[in-house]
């Protein structure tokens, strides 16, 4: 299922959220003009590479290279044009709404908190693994969390295969991301045991910060309802004309 568009307006210009992807389609554009190698050692240096963690955390690197910078910047790395347009594309669906429920900065915070639990997630997976953890799933897993919380009615257009038949449905929101969910999570239990050396999905941060997100958003302040989401005033009718 391919999520096209979703029918609850924010009542609010995400800007937040352009700015987010501005950012990431920014930095794969530098990435993509980098010289193999160059763009290896660069990936290495500013992707999350979990055995650095490890060994920043037992005082034999430094923190700061080895943990807070990649644990920021990893997020605005992506491995190739479908992994980037793939997570623009939920970021762009789900975000408006939870940028309009915390405000633009709020949300920046939120999604950035939301990343970092992620790695944290899958970190604790894998602490020894060798390979750079990429990309700003978690954080939109985060977002996706948040959104099924808040608007778990809210209608979602949704591109479905039917083998040779491609068809259109609106599918509640619980039941779109309540899929995305469940394939991660099994994903990650089936990736449990597997080598990690050759690298893969991170199905654990994208759980992570789903998780994330959903509790989250239950513990920040924020609008209860959207600018755009507001009852109409009743006429000035008698009472008994009201419905």
């Amino acid at each position: 299922m391919i999520p096209i568009r979703d029918r609850n307006p924010s009542g609010t210009v995400p800007w937040a959220v352009y700015c987010l992807i501005g950012v990431n389609v920014l930095v794969f554009l530098f990435e993509v003009r980098l010289p193999k190698k160059t763009l290896e050692e660069f990936i290495f240096t500013f992707g999350l590479v979990p055995q650095n963690v490890t060994a920043a955390l037992r005082g034999k690197a430094d923190v700061v290279v080895a943990l807070i910078v990649p644990a920021i910047t990893c997020m605005f790395l992506h491995g190739g044009w479908l992994h980037l347009i793939g997570n623009m594309w939920f970021l762009l669906i789900f975000g408006d709404n939870v940028e309009g429920r915390l405000r633009h900065v709020p949300f920046v915070l939120f999604y950035l908190l939301c990343g970092l639990l992620a790695s944290a997630g899958q970190y604790l997976l894998n602490p020894s693994s060798p390979v750079p953890t990429v990309g700003a799933s978690g954080a939109i897993a985060g977002v996706l969390g948040a959104y099924i919380v808040c608007w778990p009615r809210a209608r979602v257009l949704t591109l479905v295969p039917l083998f040779y038949l491609v068809t259109f449905v609106e599918l509640p929101a619980v039941f779109v991301l309540g899929i995305w969910f469940v394939i991660q999570f099994f994903g990650g239990v089936g990736s449990l045991g597997a080598s990690f050396a050759s690298g893969g999905v991170a199905y654990w941060a994208h759980v992570g910060g789903f998780a994330a997100g959903a509790v989250l958003i239950k513990l920040l302040p924020g609008r209860k309802r959207p600018p755009g989401r507001r009852r109409p005033p009743r006429p000035s009718l008698p009472p008994r004309y009201w419905r």
